[in-house]
């Protein structure tokens, strides 16, 4: 009898197994088989919408549907289901949009759908505002996380179905908001905010170099400022706005400010500083966004001081440099991580979970980022004051030497000074000339059309 007790309860642990194997199994299916169909070859996909209901990703998408041109904003940013372009919304999310599930099967017409941040609408008007210019921007809302803008110059128009690949300009399958840049001198940020940290307001104000247009640092080479009679003397205030050089290579050498603590504000910031750390990249919805780098080895040497100045080794991406704008806003030294996707909804229409608002660590003290941001106001109310109207705007500007100095790219950084409309952003043009369309002009465009969304008149 005992022994048929034991294959008795044998028998129904057993089959207690088999009922949970299988249960997990039908779950895997169920949850899981999305992904792998919408990988497949020939698969039904659903549509991308912005915050206001436009579409964004449409598989059955043609000219005749949408216009010609409709998404040449967001060709390399939403991408599509072609499998030319892989960091993208659509390529990093097909499992949301596949119009697949296990118990339904395919269906053509289901409801997977994501629904983005993005706003369509205005992120073309800034994409027109490069007018004959590439290049980049990015803005979000420094308090939620959600992306507004996201454009690269130059693109691709997905409607083309790539019958013009052999004739695209270079980097067109490529979102350049994502992908590490020469940050120039927009990199004074990160250096100030270094020497907040190790040294204070008090002391760092009280510093005044001056400026002759060269500085020779105590290497014996030349650090040169872009006004070639000089600034004179100046101290950190004037000096972040001048963009001056020498002033910058001084305070890197100054005995105050270790090459420690540069290294440990950059590394709490998110740099790769000498190749030291494990983070390669910020994911954004499933999209990777290059962390920065740099190296800093000697702070007498004319790199790391070069470094410091976003020349040198020293790259950021525009959504990086735009990210840290929001620990500054915020007066936290903690960043407000972006994001895209607001929430999504399964083939049967029932929605997943909204997207929620995540923060860094600490990358630098409250005290540092509340007098950064003074500084960075200062710089906006003194020097770009008609970016929007009766509200101040934090910048920094960066001029970044590429191509061994060949060409130089213009950069703009900031936030607005709203919590009503808390908007930071990064404007990045290729290779820009005198005469051409500046970083202002696109960022007035940015704000005031970003600004009219929030705010829209009686008459619309």
């Amino acid at each position: 009898m005992k022994s048929i007790r034991r294959v008795k309860k044998l028998i129904s642990v057993l089959l207690l197994v088999f009922l949970a194997a299988f249960a997990f199994l039908i779950y895997k299916l169920q949850t899981e088989a999305g992904f792998y169909i919408s990988n497949a070859s020939d698969i039904s996909l659903g549509r991308v919408y912005d915050r206001n209901g436009d579409v964004l990703f449409d598989a059955k998408a043609d000219a005749q549907i949408y216009g010609s041109d409709y998404f040449i904003d967001i060709g390399n940013f939403i991408g599509d289901d072609s499998r030319q372009m892989t960091n993208t919304l659509v390529a990093q999310n097909k499992g949301l949009l596949a119009n697949f599930s296990f118990m339904l099967g395919e269906q053509e017409d289901g409801q997977a759908a994501i629904y983005t941040t993005l706003n369509h609408k205005v992120n073309r008007k800034v994409y027109d505002a490069f007018e004959d210019k590439n290049g980049c921007a990015v803005a979000y809302n420094y308090l939620t996380g959600e992306i507004y803008i996201c454009l690269s110059k130059p693109s691709v128009n997905i409607l083309n179905h790539y019958s013009d690949l052999d004739t695209l300009e270079t980097g067109s399958l490529l979102c350049k908001v994502f992908y590490p840049t020469v940050p120039g001198s927009t990199q004074k940020v990160s250096t100030t905010l270094a020497a907040l940290e190790s040294m204070g307001y008090d002391n760092l104000i009280s510093k005044s170099y001056s400026c002759s247009g060269v500085y020779t640092n105590q290497s014996g080479k030349d650090i040169k400022c872009h006004l070639k009679e000089g600034h004179g003397m100046q101290d950190i205030t004037e000096a972040f706005a001048n963009s001056c050089n020498p002033f910058f290579a001084q305070l890197v050498e100054d005995t105050d400010f270790p090459l420690y603590d540069i290294q440990k504000t950059y590394e709490k910031m998110g740099y790769l500083v000498n190749k030291n750390g494990n983070q390669k990249y910020l994911d954004i919805d499933g999209i990777s966004a290059f962390t920065a780098s740099t190296t800093l080895a000697d702070k007498t040497d004319f790199n790391t001081q070069w470094g410091c100045m976003g020349q040198g080794e020293t790259l950021v991406s525009p959504l990086q440099l735009m990210v840290w704008q929001s620990a500054i806003a915020n007066q936290t030294g903690i960043s407000t991580y972006p994001y895209l996707i607001s929430y999504a909804t399964k083939v049967n229409g029932n929605p997943t979970a909204q997207a929620q608002t995540s923060y860094s660590n600490q990358m630098f003290s409250e005290t540092s980022a509340k007098y950064m941001r003074e500084i960075m106001l200062e710089n906006g109310r003194n020097n770009y004051s008609d970016l929007l109207s009766d509200t101040d705007v934090g910048v920094k500007s960066g001029t970044a030497q590429v191509e061994n100095g060949e060409k130089e790219n213009s950069l703009l950084v900031g936030f607005v000074d709203d919590i009503n409309f808390p908007i930071a952003f990064c404007i990045e043009i290729d290779d820009r000339k005198k005469g051409e369309v500046t970083t202002s002009d696109i960022t007035r465009v940015l704000l005031r059309n970003l600004y009219e969304s929030f705010y829209p008149s009686e008459e619309e």
